[in-house]
């Protein structure tokens, strides 16, 4: 649940260049989740290809990123079997505060992990 320590520059250099455009949208999605009581957990799958968890928020070619955004939450993850009930605690426990941080769920080929990466500073 933490960052994974196997998380190379290759990803991490893509992903924050990407974070930099997409972060202020993401960041507001969270809130918006939580302010709708959708979850107190949101989660953002990313891939470079199309995903069927949550909702399409960003499309690669609209903002001339690298990976996709979408929008989802924690029950989505949990029925879907992502992450089992008897996992449901450490996930809670292991999640970073929204207000600071964003749970990116990254699947590519390669590597298929969470991921929390902080927001920019205003």
């Amino acid at each position: 649940m933490n960052n994974d320590p196997e998380l190379n520059g290759k990803y991490l250099g893509s992903i924050t260049q990407d974070f930099v455009v997409v972060s202020d949208t993401l960041k507001e999605a969270s809130y918006q989740i939580r302010k709708r009581k959708f979850s107190d957990h949101p989660i953002f799958p990313i891939s470079k290809f199309e995903l069927p968890i949550g909702q399409l928020l960003v499309a690669k070619q609209d903002l001339a990123t690298n990976w996709n955004y979408n929008a989802s939450y924690l029950d989505e993850f949990t029925q879907r079997e992502i992450i089992g009930e008897e996992k449901v605690e450490d996930f809670k426990a292991n999640y970073k505060d929204p207000d600071e941080f964003c749970c990116l769920f990254v699947v590519d080929d390669e590597f298929t992990n969470f991921v929390f990466i902080p927001y920019p500073e205003d």
